[in-house]
């Protein structure tokens, strides 16, 4: 995991405003399930961000089109956010996050804050499989206890129903971990 990662992305962001393709990267392209977070920072720093888009893929893909297409997907197509303006670039932060050692949690508990991400499985009440996930930062950004961070993970997935003890019983949970960099839009263009 390199910062080379997350350069990659602001270019994927440029290239697209511009109207040109992107530039191959210089770095390898393993597999591998991955994030892309943008946020944006009042300051140029990475403290107090403020979430903009965040989507990914549990799937393994190659770092250079996996990276490509989730750096445009979460800048455009994160529905809780309108999508990211051009005039924005210069108050963006780039996070990546390539995830790796998936375990099976034995349940909706075993995890630990601020090393494990979450992803959980579970169904609502007519039946449908429903999935949610927090990645390993969110709950100590947040200051969330484990039973806090599962709540709102639920909510996230859309349950909205009282949550009761046999139905976090009946949570299957995985956690996994990360490697994670992230640059602002300055240490971008500072690299060209």
């Amino acid at each position: 995991m390199s910062k080379e990662h997350c350069y990659y992305c602001f270019d994927s962001l440029v290239s697209h405003f511009d109207g040109r393709p992107v530039t191959s990267p210089t770095f390898d392209s393993s597999s591998f399930p991955l994030f892309v977070t943008w946020s944006t920072t009042e300051d140029g720093s990475t403290r107090n961000l403020r979430l903009r888009g965040c989507i990914g893929n549990f799937g393994a893909m190659p770092l250079h089109s996996g990276l490509n297409e989730y750096a445009l997907t979460s800048a455009f197509k994160d529905g809780r956010f309108p999508p990211i303006d051009r005039k924005e670039l210069t108050s963006l932060v780039c996070g990546v996050s390539l995830l790796v050692e998936f375990e099976d949690g034995d349940n909706y508990l075993d995890w630990e804050v601020g090393r494990h991400g979450i992803w959980i499985e579970f169904k609502d009440t007519r039946g449908r499989k429903k999935t949610a996930t927090y990645l390993p930062e969110v709950a100590k950004e947040q200051g969330w206890s484990k039973e806090q961070a599962i709540e709102s993970l639920l909510r996230k997935g859309g349950y909205r129903e009282a949550i009761s003890q046999e139905f976090l019983d009946a949570v299957i949970l995985t956690r996994y971990q990360s490697r994670k960099a992230q640059v602002t839009y300055q240490e971008y263009l500072d690299s060209l």
